[in-house]
């Protein structure tokens, strides 16, 4: 019984070699770049793009190349319009994809943060984090920053300043003293007490 089993696997094994009739895929014809092809009237391989196309490997899809003005320093100001949409398609995003580290208001409260070793994200309300501009998180998304890899290729760009927009929402509503509250809004507080 062996013995069959032995035979049979080096018999399955032999039959892995390149001349192996469904190995064709590693030898099948194909038209690389620069040479020619006589399917098209022009004989080339290589093909202009459909009008219209975006590469996917390109950046800016809005005509914000990054998060610098033309002055090199990052954009104080969102370069889209703060509308509700972008608030909540920013809150989606960051739910989805930084809240796992950062935790779902931003202080770096979370399981992941919890389990990790080297140290943990930190949290987006610390003083250090309030002053900075859009153009800095914008960039840190985009290009990461010390153990947190860039998010570039998982977050397109107008979720990127939807992200950025609703973690500056996120700094208002965990640090917001009721004195900052409109004075009707405040009144409706203080009633729910």
């Amino acid at each position: 019984m062996r013995t069959l089993l032995v035979i049979a696997a080096l018999g399955l094994l032999a039959g892995c070699g390149a001349e192996d009739p469904l190995q064709r895929m590693q030898i099948q014809p194909k038209y690389v770049w620069y040479n020619p092809n006589p399917i098209f009237p022009d004989g080339r391989a290589m093909r202009t793009p459909p009008e219209g196309t975006v590469p996917r490997e390109r950046l800016s899809l809005i005509g914000i190349e990054n998060a610098r003005g033309q002055d090199g320093q990052y954009l104080t100001a969102l370069p889209v319009k703060l509308t509700p949409e972008l608030l909540a398609k920013g809150q989606k995003r960051f739910n989805i994809t930084c809240a796992t580290c950062h935790g779902m208001v931003g202080d770096g409260q979370s399981i992941v943060a919890r389990n990790m070793a080297l140290r943990p994200p930190p949290s987006l309300h610390l003083p250090k984090y309030q002053g900075k501009s859009v153009g800095y998180f914008y960039d840190v998304i985009t290009n990461g920053y010390g153990l947190m890899a860039s998010y570039a290729n998982e977050i397109p760009e107008e979720e990127r300043w939807a992200v950025v927009a609703y973690v500056q929402a996120l700094q208002l509503s965990q640090n917001a003293t009721l004195d900052k509250v409109p004075a009707d809004e405040r009144a409706k507080l203080e009633a729910a007490r």
